[in-house]
C-alpha cells in the first residue's frame, strides 16, 4: 500500500492513493511565526481526502481475516469522507455500501456518496451516541439486520491508525528529511493523529503532537483532567473534528496537547487558505490552520511544523464558501451591535435550565420565580430541548395532570445556538414563533446566554 502511487500506470484507481504533496504555507504565516509551516495536502487522493488511505486498509484487512466476504455489504457511520473512500474501494471490489450520516453534514458530501452508488441514511446530530436515532446506533443496527454485512467502524478499528502509521507518516518523514518537529492535526476518529504521531515520535521522541479540537467536543478536557464531561457537549458547526465520545483510535498518550478552535475561526481560515494560499481545502483544514496561527508562540525558527489538510473545499460550497451562509452564521465581519454587546450591557442573562427528568411543575416554578417566558431543557448536562409559556399553556389545557409528568414528555426542540460575535440584526431573524429564543455561546469563557425577542426589542428602541 505504501508504494501504490509510485507506479507509472495504476492497475486501478486504488493505486493512486497516497504520496500526496507537502506544501509550504507562505502568506498566512508571514509575520506570525518564524517556523517553517508545511501542509500535507490530502486532497490529491482519488476521493479528495485523507480517508481514502484508511478505507482501503480497513477493507483489505477485513478481507484477509474473513470479516468481509465476497458480495458483502459495507456499513458505516460517516461524515462523508470515510464513506467516499469506502465507496471507491467498494466500486472496484464489488461491495454494496450503506452509510449513515448526520444532518450537520454538507449536501455536497451526501450527494457525492450517492454518486458512487452508496445508500445514505441521514440521522439527527443533536442526540447522544447511545440514542437509537444517532448515526452510530443506526449503523450498528444495520450491521445486525443486513445479511453478510460488515461495519468498518472507523472510530475503533485499529486499521484506521495503522493506515497512517504505514503510509502518511513515512511520507511526511521522507518529505521533510526527518526535520519535522511539530505536528498539528484535527482530531475526529483519531486514526490520523495517532498513526502519524506514533511513527514520528518513534523516530524523534522530542517531536510535539498538537490535537486540534472544537468547542462542543470532549477531547481537550478529557486529556487535561481524565474526566469525560458531558457538560462539554453541545452542537457545533465544524465538520470532521471533535466528538461527543472517546473513539478507541484516539491515543491520548501520543497527543501532547489539545487546542480548541471556534466554528467561526475555522470557517474564516478555510476561506483564507483558498484566497491567500490558493489551497482549496475543507473545514477541518481551516480549523487546523487556525490552530497553527494561534499556537505560533510555541514555535521557534528551528521548528518544522507539519499541518494536515484532510479534505477538499468543493464539499463546502454551500457552507464556508457561500457568503450568505457565512452571514447567516455571523462569521463575516459586520458593523453594529452584536450578542457580545447585549451580554456586556446585561440585557442578556446567563442560561437557566431544567433537567428533562424533573416534573413539569418544577419547570413552571423556575420560570415563574425568574419571570422567564421560556427555558432550556438538559439531560445529563446537555441541552436537549426547550419549553415556552405558550406551549405549556396549550399542554395544560389538554392535560390537567401534566404537572407531575417529566419535562421531556412535552419539551420542544432545543433553541438554536449562535456565536457571541453574531450581529443583533441577524439574531433577530433567528427568533421566530417556533423559536422564541436563541442561545449564545461565548467559547472563551465557556458561558451560554439566552437572548429573547424582548431583549432584541429593548436594544432596538
Amino acid at each position: 500500500m505504501a508504494n501504490r502511487s509510485d507506479r507509472k500506470i495504476c492497475d486501478s484507481i486504488l493505486d493512486a492513493i497516497g504520496n500526496t504533496p507537502l506544501v509550504r504555507i507562505n502568506a498566512i504565516t508571514r509575520g506570525v511565526t518564524a517556523a517553517e509551516v508545511l501542509a500535507k495536502v490530502e486532497t490529491f487522493n482519488p476521493g479528495n481526502s485523507i480517508k481514502d488511505r484508511m478505507a482501503v486498509k480497513m477493507i483489505e484487512d477485513a478481507e484477509r481475516d474473513g470479516r468481509l466476504k465476497p458480495g458483502g455489504t459495507i456499513v458505516e457511520g460517516t461524515s462523508g469522507n470515510t464513506g467516499m473512500g469506502l465507496a471507491i474501494v467498494a466500486a472496484i471490489k464489488g461491495y454494496r455500501c450503506v452509510f449513515t450520516t448526520t444532518d450537520k453534514q454538507s449536501k455536497e458530501k451526501i450527494d457525492a456518496l450517492r454518486a458512487f452508488g452508496a445508500e445514505v441514511i441521514v440521522c439527527p446530530t443533536d442526540v447522544d451516541p447511545e440514542d437509537p436515532r444517532s448515526y452510530y446506533s443506526v449503523a450498528s443496527r444495520l450491521e445486525r439486520e443486513l445479511p453478510n454485512a460488515w461495519k468498518a467502524n472507523q472510530y475503533d478499528n485499529p486499521s484506521n491508525t495503522a493506515a497512517h502509521y504505514e503510509t502518511t507518516a513515512p511520507e511526511i518523514w521522507d518529505q521533510t528529511d526527518g526535520r519535522v518537529t511539530q505536528l498539528v492535526v484535527g482530531v475526529g476518529t483519531g486514526g490520523t493523529v495517532s498513526g502519524i504521531g506514533r511513527y514520528l515520535k518513534e523516530r524523534n521522541p522530542k517531536l510535539k503532537v498538537w490535537g486540534i479540537d472544537t468547542y462542543g467536543s470532549v477531547f481537550q478536557k478529557y486529556k487535561e483532567t481524565g474526566i469525560f464531561d458531558k457538560n462539554e457537549i453541545y452542537p457545533y458547526v465544524t465538520e470532521g473534528i471533535g466528538e461527543d465520545f472517546l473513539p478507541a483510535n484516539v491515543d491520548f498518550g501520543i497527543i501532547d496537547k489539545f487546542h480548541k478552535v471556534t466554528d467561526k475561526e475555522a470557517a474564516v481560515m478555510t476561506r483564507r487558505l483558498a484566497r491567500e494560499e490558493g489551497i482549496w481545502v475543507g473545514n477541518s483544514a481551516g480549523a487546523a490552520m487556525a490552530g497553527v496561527v494561534q499556537l505560533a508562540e510555541h514555535f521557534t525558527a528551528e521548528d518544522v511544523v507539519v499541518v494536515v489538510f484532510h479534505d477538499h473545499g468543493s464539499r463546502y460550497l454551500a457552507k464556508m464558501f457561500n457568503d450568505e451562509w457565512m452571514r447567516a452564521k455571523g462569521y463575516l465581519e459586520v458593523t453594529g451591535m452584536t450578542a457580545r454587546d447585549l451580554v456586556a450591557m446585561g440585557v442578556s442573562g446567563e442560561l437557566f435550565t431544567v433537567e428533562a427528568a424533573r416534573p413539569v411543575e418544577e419547570a413552571v416554578r423556575t420560570m415563574s420565580d425568574h419571570d422567564f417566558s421560556q427555558i432550556s431543557v438538559t439531560k445529563d448536562g446537555r441541552i436537549v430541548g426547550s419549553l415556552n409559556e405558550t406551549h405549556l399553556y396549550e399542554e395544560f389545557c389538554r392535560d390537567k395532570d401534566l404537572k407531575r409528568k417529566p419535562v421531556e414528555a412535552i419539551m420542544q426542540p432545543a433553541f438554536p445556538f449562535a456565536d457571541v460575535s453574531t450581529p443583533v440584526e441577524l439574531l433577530s431573524t433567528m427568533i421566530t414563533p417556533a423559536n422564541p429564543a436563541v442561545l449564545v455561546r461565548d467559547f472563551r469563557t465557556q458561558k451560554t446566554f439566552i437572548i429573547t425577542r424582548s431583549d432584541i426589542i429593548r436594544v432596538m428602541m
